[in-house]
Order: structure tokens, then sequence, then C-alpha cells
């Protein structure tokens, strides 16, 4: 389990500090993405924009990374039950129940690479499904030109659901953990909306690794071995600042 990340005061908010890479920082300049989230005990995200050389239909992922979709690949990372059960602690909550239909993107991620059902989709989904399937945290992926400012993560209400894929299937957002942007909610720890999905069109995105309390060591590896991976890739990536707001 890693150690503390260090939380600034700022009266209204506090600000997540990560002690790496350097292309996330302290302060708040005023072109950079900002997520402000609502108190939480355990929830502690991180967040990078990504910009693509040119649309991903126009990308191929490249076989080193194709290869890292194994359990038994080589990477930074070990499994770690204890992630696992503190991930289901972050969902619950507010509410949540992580299990089913409902369990961690994370979680989803093993089983079917378990059972050889996980091929590659494009460079963006690819490159996030590889760290979230080794790293254990479950990560959210939004188009930027499909999700509009300011962003926002709070829990679903009771009313709130979304479409998940392009079946048109629903899912309810009662009391999971969200992101929203201007439109209403866009992505969660389990299944992200259709409508800010990457598409052939996609050239620049927003990720979001929603990270536990108590593992920030190994959300600063995981931040940064993802941002390595998309660079190696020729795309380029910018830090976005997440703004905790203080415990009531």
């Amino acid at each position: 389990m890693g150690g503390e990340m260090p939380l600034e005061s700022t009266g209204d908010f506090w600000r997540v500090g990560f002690p790496a890479p350097p292309t996330h920082v302290l302060f708040m300049p005023n072109d950079r993405l900002i997520i402000e989230v609502e108190s939480h005990p355990l929830l502690r995200p991180a967040a990078f924009t990504t910009r693509f050389p040119c649309l991903l239909g126009d990308l191929t992922t490249p076989g080193w990374l194709t290869a890292h979709l194994a359990l038994d690949a080589e990477t930074p990372f070990q499994r770690d039950e204890g992630l696992r059960m503190a991930v289901r602690d972050m969902l619950r909550h507010w509410g949540h129940k992580p299990a089913g239909r409902g369990k961690p993107a994370s979680e989803y991620l093993v089983r079917a690479v378990d059972r050889g059902e996980l091929g590659s989709i494009n460079l963006a989904v690819d490159v996030c499904n590889v760290v979230s399937l080794h790293s254990g945290f479950p990560i959210a992926l939004v188009d930027l030109d499909r999700a509009q400012p300011p962003f926002r993560v709070a829990p679903g209400a009771p009313e709130d659901t979304y479409i998940f894929n392009a079946s048109g299937q629903e899912m309810s957002l009662k009391g999971l953990i969200c992101l929203s942007d201007a439109e209403g909610p866009c992505a969660n720890p389990v299944k992200d909306a259709q409508r800010t999905k990457t598409h052939d069109g996609t050239t620049q995105t927003l990720t979001v690794i929603w990270g536990v309390e108590g593992y920030l060591d190994r959300l600063t590896a995981a931040l940064g071995w993802y941002q390595e991976i998309l660079v190696r890739s020729g795309a380029s990536v910018e830090g976005a600042d997440v703004v905790l707001s203080p415990p009531s």
C-alpha cells in the first residue's frame, strides 16, 4: 500500500498533489482542465488530457501494446487483492453495490481477458485497458470533443441514468461515483456513457483514474506508466487538476 498523498488546503477545496510525474503539479494554471470532486473519504482520482497526432481511426495499436492485454504480461504491477476490495469499498460509500453488472471495470477486464474476450478496440481504449487491467484501478475515458466543462465528480442521483453502449442499454447511476460534464453524467468506475465514448474521429481525450486512499503510490505509478505509453505511441499529454472538496 502506498503512502499518503498530500492535500493542500485552499479554502473551499483541497488540491490533490502528486509527487510524480512532473506533468502533475500543485498549482492550477488558467488553461488547465479542472475537475471538482465532492468530498469522499476514499476516492482520490487522478486525471490528464491526451491529444493524438491524427484521428484515432487512422492510428494502429502497436503489437507491443496489445501483447499487454494478457494477465501474464510483464508490467510494473503485481495483482493486489487488497486494492480490489478497497475499490469496492470506495464504490459502496455513496450506496452503489459493486457486484454482478455493477462491479468495477477493472474487475470486468480481468474476467474478459481470462475468457479470451478482450481484443484491440482503438489506441486510446487499448492503453486505458492495459493500465486498468494491470494496475487494478478502474479508469474512465472521455472524448473531449463530445464532453464540455465544467467537470465534476459527485454521486449519481436516484433518478440519474445513461446509455452505456451502442445497443442503447441503460444503467442506473444511483449512488455511483459519476464524472459529469455540462450536460450531465458521462463516466463512472463501472461503465462510461456512450455519448462521450471515443470513436474513429476522436483526437483528444480526458482520462480519469479512479484512485483509492491507501494506494496513492500505486496511483502515481499507474499515472506515469499510462502517460509513458501514450507518449511512446505518438500522443501528447497534459495534466488536469483534481480539486477535492474538504470533508464536511
